[in-house]
């Protein structure tokens, strides 16, 4: 599969948490180009407010790698991370990240604080920005119009 395709099945998993009633934002884990997790948004369902995708699929691909290292990972998310999945991107020490939609008023990689130029920033994954990124931003415009 390629990064499109990877971004792809992101944007499923968005998707199916926007019909849940959550943010659409979906996260895919990759490791040796092979899916090893996926998740969409949780907070409302969990009731946790760190049940984001990023948050989400973290968990689930270091249990399913038995690892709390994700070195050879690539992350395809559909928004770009908030600080604490930047943050989690890079405790976890995944190698790429890839997303879809900037987010001027939350994100935390191109936006916001900038966590991994950060000179406290231990791991800097390489990020590639605006994959898949017109459906993304279509996705939550149209989330957020209906709750208007």
């Amino acid at each position: 599969m390629t990064a499109p395709s990877f971004m792809d099945l992101a944007l499923k998993a968005a998707k199916a948490a926007g019909k849940a009633g959550e943010v659409p934002i979906g996260c895919v884990i990759v490791h040796n180009s092979k899916v090893v997790a996926s998740a969409g948004n949780r907070t409302l369902t969990d009731r946790d407010p760190t049940a984001h995708a990023e948050m989400l699929a973290i968990r689930a691909a270091a249990a399913e790698l038995g690892s709390e290292r994700l070195i050879d990972c690539d992350v395809y998310v559909t928004l770009e991370p908030c600080t604490m999945c930047a943050a989690a991107i890079s405790f976890a020490r995944i190698r790429r990240l890839y997303y879809g939609a900037t987010d001027p008023k939350g994100g935390a990689v191109d936006s916001g604080v900038r966590f991994y130029a950060s000179p406290t920033c231990h791991h800097v994954p390489e990020v590639y920005s605006a994959v898949g990124e017109s459906e993304a931003a279509a996705l939550l415009k149209e989330f957020f119009k209906a709750k208007r």
